[in-house]
């Protein structure tokens, strides 16, 4: 009996979890809405920015390169008539990354995705560059969202908002080389399963999204650099354009979906590392 009692109490936690208290379906709109992104000059940032325009949302970009903002901006009023704001601003500064926020006005999506990735065995990296990974990657966003969070919450419509952390899979499953990197994003996950207790009340959506490798400028450099055994794990897992991984974000932040992974090997490690969080499985 008290083996019995063991193996079924987990298996009840797990239905309750699921079919009970998991989150309802939710619809996030995009249209007429500010979508606000970090690391929006290039790579997947510019790729949601592109998307979000052409479903008529008013987009404002964050980036630390005036110039890529601006190139980034012209782009996207070629391609989609709209205009869009633009900030330059260093993630680890927090007045700067404040400023910028109130400047932009009230934000309904708000898509965390600056990241900086040095890949490299821990005992021949630099503090510096871990240092670096750490605070842009993970204090950064603590930056973004506690700067964003108070107007979020004064929105007027009370229509569903987002908050979105665009992660990796090096956020799901720790690989060789990317030690310094796995920590920033493995901490995503525990930021937003707590974020999301506390802003459920306000109609807020947490969202992580795990790309595998994604083809940016910014993947060419670290490739780069990787170390031979690094690029074998992490090429198994495949890779995906830019344009696909926004494709994928962008679906689920508007259906408010917890966990967002891109392809068919982030669904399996999904499952594999669901423990106890509410999302969708099905």
């Amino acid at each position: 009996m008290v083996l019995l009692s063991l193996i079924l109490l987990p298996i009840l936690l797990l239905f309750l979890l699921y079919f009970i208290v998991r989150p309802r379906p939710v619809t996030i709109p995009i249209k007429n809405r500010h979508v606000f992104i970090t690391g929006g000059s290039s790579g997947i940032g510019l790729a949601l920015a592109h998307q979000a325009a052409s479903q008529g949302a008013r987009v404002s970009l964050l980036a630390r390169s005036l110039n890529k903002l601006q190139e980034a901006k012209e782009s996207i009023r070629r391609s989609s008539g709209l205009d869009v704001s633009i900030f330059s601003a260093d993630v680890r500064d927090y007045d700067a990354v404040q400023k910028a926020v109130n400047d932009a006005g009230p934000i309904d999506v708000l898509v965390v995705n600056q990241g900086v990735f040095v890949p490299q065995e821990l005992d021949k990296q630099g503090l510096d560059e871990i240092k670096f990974m750490i605070d842009v990657n993970l204090m950064g966003s603590f930056n973004v969202i506690k700067a964003a969070l108070p107007l979020m919450k004064e929105r007027k419509d009370r229509l569903p908002a987002s908050i979105s952390l665009i992660s990796s899979q090096a956020g799901q499953v720790g690989i060789y080389g990317y030690t310094a990197y796995s920590a920033s994003k493995f901490g995503f996950r525990g930021l937003a399963e707590a974020l999301q207790q506390e802003v459920i009340a306000d109609n807020i959506h947490v969202s992580v999204v795990y790309p595998p490798d994604t083809d940016t400028p910014g993947f060419e450099k670290e490739n780069e650099v990787r170390p031979e055994l690094t690029k074998l794990l992490a090429g198994s897992s495949g890779s995906m354009k830019a344009d696909e991984v926004a494709k994928k974000a962008l679906d689920g932040i508007k259906s408010g979906s917890f966990t967002v992974p891109c392809n068919f090997e982030g669904h399996m490690l999904a499952i594999a590392t669901a423990g106890l969080s509410l999302k969708d499985l099905s």
